[in-house]
């Protein structure tokens, strides 16, 4: 009795895939650097191609070039970088619009007096964010437009500023500050 005949590989005699498509790596790069503008996202968009190749090689056809397969593979990922992008700044537009413009009145009378010493040694950029739109009342899109930004760019500017106001009043004031210093046993004087 004979037992199953070995399957041909279609692609047998022909170098492998991953050996044609990694060959090719430093053309990969010149054509995504352009299109998504820094070297460290198109080196993560060909990292994402390459694992969705490794998935899909099943798909390739024995007439087709494995590395024009590949440039298909390459240009749909792209788009959908191109999509995320978009989403993210629609989602940070949106944080923008919802970011309260101030602290409470009844929370800004608990907020412990050391903001002031934390917040003068921000990046200038930070300072003024915590200054203007925390303290003082100021709306983001206000805010962005007096600094010729995007909503965007400031929802996220100020969403670092006061992740680095958590961190620094952690450091002077202890886990108070991780609770947003609303019963803060500092000896310092409140604002």
């Amino acid at each position: 009795m004979k037992g199953p005949e070995p399957q041909s590989d279609p692609n047998e005699g022909t170098p492998d895939f991953a050996t044609q498509i990694v060959a090719q790596q430093a053309r990969f790069l010149n054509l995504l650097i352009p299109r998504v503008g820094d070297r460290a996202a198109a080196e993560d968009i060909l990292q994402s191609a390459y694992l969705k190749a490794v998935e899909h090689q099943a798909e390739i056809r024995s007439e087709e070039s494995t590395v024009a397969w590949f440039y298909r593979i390459l240009r749909n990922a792209i788009t959908d970088n191109f999509r995320r992008e978009a989403a993210r700044s629609r989602a940070y537009d949106g944080l923008a619009i919802e970011t309260p413009t101030s602290y409470e009145p009844e929370l800004k009378s608990n907020v412990c007096a050391c903001i002031g010493d934390v917040i003068q040694d921000l990046k200038p950029e930070y300072r003024d964010a915590i200054q203007q739109v925390d303290l003082d009342g100021m709306t983001v899109q206000a805010f962005a437009q007096e600094h010729s930004t995007t909503a965007n760019n400031a929802s996220v500017r100020l969403h670092r500023a006061r992740k680095d106001v958590v961190r620094r009043l952690t450091a002077v004031c202890g886990t108070c500050a991780k609770h947003r210093c609303l019963d803060c046993p500092c000896r310092h004087s409140r604002l």
